[in-house]
């Protein structure tokens, strides 16, 4: 019988309910990895996210760092010491968080979810992008194979960084079946939010710069007067700008905040919304995509390359032009009003390439490839 494949698989970047779509990127990955993969995982992270994913840290061995606080500079300093001490008798050692610290043991599984930093530097403090710059490249050379989300973040880092192509290979987000999200929870939730008797359109993201929000405040204007928008997700950099805007266009009683949300409240606000909206300007995937589908509601989005990879023909695009401007937001709500019952059709069909055990078997692939390299 062949040994277990022992990889060290270092969390430690991730502060849980702070890095968004990587935090649940990584989980579902690691959550899919199937029983007869060969694959031993043992998790290097911090206290808070066996807190935060019990599951997982019931499943697989776990070591924790013992610093409770949530500082990045901390962080930093236990990948580049406590870490490599405590993996170098590993096989493969997977770095989820898109830098390889300077110490770290080979052969190396690295994720990269994308490359926004190069794509939209102006969205990035001076600190980090210098940062992000002078790590990246050189955790891509060290890398036995990259980790992306999308064949989209694939040919951005082959052509940013001079990559082999076949040390670059596509690890999809894996997306849980969607339970059934009962009446009694349904009819909570929307109560709670002021949403139970009028139509609404939802978008969960952090309110940073590169999502989007503007241009759907910008949108309600023009809508019905019934509908409303449910924002979900947290504070980010651009939520000053977000709750003004709200306010200087008068519409706090229709645009609706609900800050982060447990999984079943998020997952039944999608589940009985009109659509999803999705403005973001940039992504490597783009997961609540995914997910508004196995939930059976229609998707609006913009037209970026990462996304038209991700939905095909399951969702009402607005063009990259037109992205901009509310009233194109507007006019593809009401055509994916208007079509639901064939894009409804459609997403159960495209979401299926998208399941958690053909993420955790591409992931498990992943590292065979950097043992075998």
């Amino acid at each position: 019988m062949t040994a277990e494949l022992d990889v060290a698989v270092n969390l430690l970047w991730l502060a849980p309910g702070r890095v968004g779509g990587s935090e649940q990127y990584l989980v579902r990955q690691l959550t899919g990895l199937p029983s007869d993969s060969g694959i031993a995982p043992r998790l290097m992270c911090q206290r808070a996210f066996l807190s935060a994913h019990p599951d997982l840290a019931e499943r697989y061995p776990t070591k924790a760092w013992s610093f409770d606080r949530d500082w990045r500079g901390m962080r930093i300093l236990a990948e580049h010491t406590w870490l490599p001490a405590r993996t170098l008798t590993a096989d493969v050692v997977h770095h989820g968080g898109g830098t390889v610290p300077l110490a770290a043991p080979r052969p190396i599984v690295l994720t990269i979810h994308d490359v926004q930093y190069l794509a939209h530097p102006e969205y990035f403090s001076v600190g980090r992008r210098a940062y992000l710059r002078w790590m990246v490249p050189r955790s891509v050379r060290r890398a036995a194979v990259v980790a992306v989300p999308s064949d989209f973040v694939r040919r951005s880092v082959i052509d940013a960084f001079h990559v082999a192509a076949d040390r670059v290979v596509i690890v999809p987000h894996g997306v849980p079946d969607a339970a059934p999200v009962d009446a009694a929870t349904m009819d909570a939730v929307r109560r709670r939010f002021g949403v139970a008797t009028r139509p609404y359109l939802v978008y969960p993201a952090i309110t940073h710069p590169h999502k989007g929000h503007a241009v759907l405040i910008d949108m309600m204007t023009m809508l019905d007067g019934d509908f409303a928008l449910v924002l979900m997700g947290g504070a980010g950099a651009s939520e000053a700008e977000v709750r003004a805007a709200i306010g200087d266009r008068g519409l706090s009683g229709r645009v609706i905040r609900t800050g982060r949300l447990p999984d079943a409240e998020r997952d039944a606000l999608i589940a009985g919304a009109a659509a999803l909206v999705f403005p973001s300007e940039y992504e490597g995937f783009g997961a609540p995509l995914v997910e508004a589908m196995t939930f059976d509601t229609p998707v609006v989005s913009s037209a970026q390359l990462a996304v038209r990879e991700v939905v095909g023909d399951a969702a009402v695009l607005v063009s990259a032009d037109a992205a901009a401007f509310g009233e194109a937001w507007a006019a593809a709500v009401g055509i994916a009003l208007d079509r639901r019952d064939e894009l409804v059709a459609a997403g159960r069909v495209r979401c299926r390439r998208y399941s958690l055990d053909a993420s955790g078997r591409a992931l498990a692939a992943a590292y065979r490839q950097a043992a075998d390299g």
